[in-house]
């Protein structure tokens, strides 16, 4: 059995896909954008501000889902240049505590919208058989 996770508070999925999937006590998060939720639009700035937003929509969804970011065991980073990947980490030092999630990073052409960054990610829920 799944359960379709879904907040206002993360932006609104833009094709065929859902915010999160939880199937027992793990959570598949679909890819977020720098989108800002009640918008729909890219946040305004460079790297640095798209990778914030990233992170602060995948709060939005972990809490939906009844966790926190620091539940995610996994994390996918997709970015259009990897010589970004330093601000990825400075970002990502803000959210999350050891121990870290498993994670991979891969240089892309392209992503939705012309963002610079997509990140999705895995999340294992405390407290659920």
């Amino acid at each position: 059995m799944k359960t379709i996770i879904s907040t206002d508070k993360a932006p609104s999925a833009i094709g065929t896909y859902s915010q999160a999937v939880q199937v027992k006590n793990t959570v598949y998060l679909s890819g977020q954008i720098p989108l800002i939720a009640e918008t729909m639009e890219v946040v305004e700035g460079g790297f640095a501000e798209q990778t914030e937003q990233v992170f602060k929509n995948l709060v939005s969804v972990c809490e939906a889902a009844g966790g926190g970011i620091n539940d995610m065991v996994k994390v996918n980073i997709f970015m259009i240049d990897l010589n970004n990947f330093a601000i990825v980490n400075e970002v990502m030092s803000k959210y999350f505590k050891e121990p870290y999630p498993a994670r991979a990073a891969v240089q892309v052409s392209r992503l939705p919208k012309d963002v610079e960054i997509e990140i999705d990610g895995i999340m294992n829920l405390p407290n659920i058989d």
